[in-house]
């Protein structure tokens, strides 16, 4: 390798792509899983309590909820992430 090639700098815009890939993932595993987990729940207790689908409808707004403030609270720390990130370049 010559000189030249070591010290080029890298692509900045990489660490921002990466960046975004890790929040797109975690909001999607943050969304997703509570409302897997409630569907399934919801599921069976209108089954076993004859209810449907009243439990399904009470476990996803639960569970939207649940993933809204998740978000709310990850998009905060991202944001700083970002911020620090930013201050890097």
């Amino acid at each position: 390798m010559s000189e030249n090639s070591e010290n080029k700098p890298k692509n900045p815009l990489n660490r921002y792509y990466i960046f975004a890939l890790k929040i797109i993932g975690d909001f999607g595993a943050t969304i997703a899983v509570p409302v897997v987990i409630s569907a399934l729940i919801g599921q069976k207790l209108d089954e076993k309590w004859h209810t449907r689908p009243w439990m399904l409808i009470v476990f996803m707004a639960i569970s939207a909820l649940i993933s809204a403030y998740l978000i709310y609270k990850k998009s905060k720390i991202y944001g700083q992430q970002f911020q620090d990130l930013d201050k890097k370049q």
